[in-house]
This record gives C-alpha cells, structure tokens and sequence, in this order.
C-alpha cells in the first residue's frame, strides 16, 4: 500500500457509544421477497411485535430462528438491513449459499410465512466526525455496509472494498456521502483467503489525515486485513474496527 502522510491530531479520536438492551424474541410475518443480485435476497418483515424495537448502528444484529432438519430450532445472526419504525417493517438480506439453514428457508421464503427474530443485545454507534472510511468485506459484510453508506452525512468521503464471486453480485449503493466502490472478485473457493482482499489493498492508496478502518469478513481473513493496517501500513489500531462475520471449519463448511 502507498500510504499518504497521517495528520493526526493527540485528540482526534473516534467515539463509540456502547449500549445494553433487553433482548425480545418477537414473531413476525414475511411481506416481500426481492432478488438484489443472484444470490442475494432481501426479505422484508412485519408486525405489531416490532414495537419497540431498536437498531442504533449498521453493526447491529439480531438472532433469527429457522427451522432445523431434525425438527429443532437454530439461530444465525444478520444485520437488521434497514428498519421503519413507524411502519413496523424491517428488512434482512440473505447470502444465499449450499448447506446453510438460513439460505433453504430464505430461498423458500413467501409473503405470509412467519419467522421469529431476537435482540439486538447491544450496539456499538462509531462517531468519527471530519474522517474518512474505508469500509472492507466480503458478502456476509454487504448488508452492513449498505446500512451505513445509507445513513452516512452528505459529503463524507468514503471508499469501500468488497469482495464477491463475480461482476453480477456487485450492488449499487444508496448514500449522500462522496462513495467510491471499488470490488474484488474471486470464488466462492477463496472466500476464506485474504489474499484476494490484501492484493487489491497493496494498490490502494489512503487519504490524508484521520480516517476509519471498518472490517467484516470471515475470521481469518478479518485478522489478516487488520495485521496489514496496524503492522504493515501503520495505522492506529483504534480507528480500526475488524469483525469475524463467521469462521471456516476444518472440513471447508461455514
């Protein structure tokens, strides 16, 4: 990477504002099913037991419920994508991919069928005032980034960096803020790899002055991204966020 000169400030900080709520499990009811690209689909949620319900940062996320192959119950977390309070409607997306409980139901999925949502439990809220971003993911780190880019202040300039299978999973991004996009492509064999995120990286040059590292991808690729930034590029470890969005087994599965 060709890293510009940081102007740092001794006081120029990022904030995060760390909350605790009441988790509430609350049955809802599936109103819409739409096809974002071939293997993403936002499912669009209502009912009265949304009352009350809260989401404060893109990073939130609730536990949803499906049914399991042995007559149980699973959870799996997502990111509640977008939520209308007044209107009771609130929208998950869903990475559609082999094996997975969540990706059977959501391809099944029709107006009129019912599935249960928890939490969130917490939420952190980021608050980095005159910085840029540069947010990094693969798929799973879509519907998060898709929030924030939503509800970034007009002429922020941010960058994002994500990586999917091919040109027909890239998304178009709503915002007001000054977005460039940028993608990786690689396999669905490689998302488990940093390579393909820190190739693209190594030929990425950063703005000048303060800006926010946000991070969300499979384990190891998260804590490869952010060794780069802190060990290699020198960034300051707190105007980094890396999150493991989920983790590779042994046997190559999710």
């Amino acid at each position: 990477m060709t890293m510009g000169e940081f102007d740092w400030k001794s006081d120029a900080k990022p904030s995060v504002e760390r909350m605790r709520m009441q988790p509430v499990r609350r049955n809802l009811t599936v109103n819409r099913v739409q096809s974002l690209t071939p293997r993403m689909l936002r499912v669009t949620l209502g009912g009265d037991e949304l009352a009350g319900f809260m989401s404060p940062s893109p990073d939130d996320h609730i536990k949803v419920f499906f049914p399991a192959p042995d007559g149980g119950v699973v959870d799996r977390d997502y990111t509640p994508r977008r939520f209308d309070a007044e209107a009771r409607i609130l929208s998950i997306d869903f990475w559609l991919h082999e094996g997975g409980v969540a990706s059977a139901w959501a391809r099944q999925a029709k107006p009129g069928d019912r599935l249960q949502v928890g939490g969130p439990r917490g939420s952190s809220v980021i608050s980095a005032p005159d910085a840029w971003w540069l947010l990094i993911g693969d798929e799973t780190a879509l519907p998060s980034a898709g929030r924030r880019l939503e509800e970034m202040a007009a002429g922020t300039q941010v960058t994002t960096l994500m990586a999917v299978p091919g040109r027909e999973e890239e998304q178009p991004f709503e915002t007001k803020a000054d977005l460039t996009a940028l993608w990786v492509h690689r396999p669905d064999t490689q998302a488990a790899e940093p390579t393909p995120l820190l190739k693209a990286l190594s030929e990425f040059k950063l703005p000048h002055g303060p800006g926010f590292i946000w991070v969300a991808a499979e384990d190891k690729v998260a804590r490869a991204v952010r060794a780069y930034f802190v060990d290699t590029a020198g960034h300051p470890s707190e105007w980094i966020k890396a999150s493991a969005y989920w983790s590779q087994k042994p046997d190559g599965h999710e």
